[in-house]
């Protein structure tokens, strides 16, 4: 049927039903094997051609019949379940391919939102002021105090910046994860060596 799409549920469904045929064929093989073990060829007769007593023929005949007919059932049942599989499958690749572009257009509309990063930062040192104020590694920066993009020249900047800033709130912007974090990081003395305990290196672009 071209109308609807087919649902996980119809596949249920269609399983379901598939299930069941195979269970009705079990049955009407079990059947056979209760008459003396007659299997879907033994011959019904005698050696004399005379119809076999030992077994209930009507029985049998009705199971040999039966099996075909849910065999036959079973090969067009499994074809559906087949293709409907195909279409739910289809189905899915689309609904993915869709949200993938979304979550692209969304990721791009981010991007072009975000700006430049200088610097990075590739070593924090545990509790040190850096790691304190929440600075993580890969942390890209894009403003240090009053250092951005456009006024980096080199790293002696952010050292500049540290030093006349010692014991007072620096206003720090990062790129984490694609996304634009604003840190509080206030250099100070500590057990390690520098104000920060963190590593910075220039951003090559």
């Amino acid at each position: 049927g071209g109308g609807r799409p087919v649902t996980v549920s119809d596949v249920q469904q269609l399983v379901r039903r598939k299930d069941e045929i195979e269970a009705q064929i079990k049955a009407c093989y079990e059947l056979l094997e209760g008459q003396k073990g007659v299997g879907m060829h033994e011959p019904l007769v005698d050696a004399e051609g005379f119809p076999r007593a030992d077994i209930d023929l009507y029985q049998v005949r009705t199971a040999r019949h039966n099996i075909i007919c849910l065999q036959n059932d079973h090969k067009a049942l499994m074809k559906e379940v087949e293709e409907a599989l195909h279409k739910l499958h289809a189905r899915e690749k689309e609904k993915h391919a869709k949200d993938e572009a979304e979550a692209l257009a969304e990721a791009m509309s981010q991007s072009q939102s975000l700006p430049q990063a200088f610097a990075k930062v590739n070593a924090v040192t545990p509790g040190s002021p850096a790691s304190v104020s929440g600075l993580q590694v890969d942390d890209e920066i894009v403003e240090f105090g009053s250092v951005n993009v456009n006024n980096f020249q080199n790293l002696q900047n952010i050292a500049t910046v540290v030093q006349h800033s010692e014991g007072r709130p620096l206003s720090v912007t990062v790129i984490r994860g694609g996304r634009r974090v604003h840190v509080g990081l206030t250099p100070k003395r500590w057990a390690g060596k520098g104000l920060l305990g963190c590593n910075i290196i220039p951003l090559q672009r």
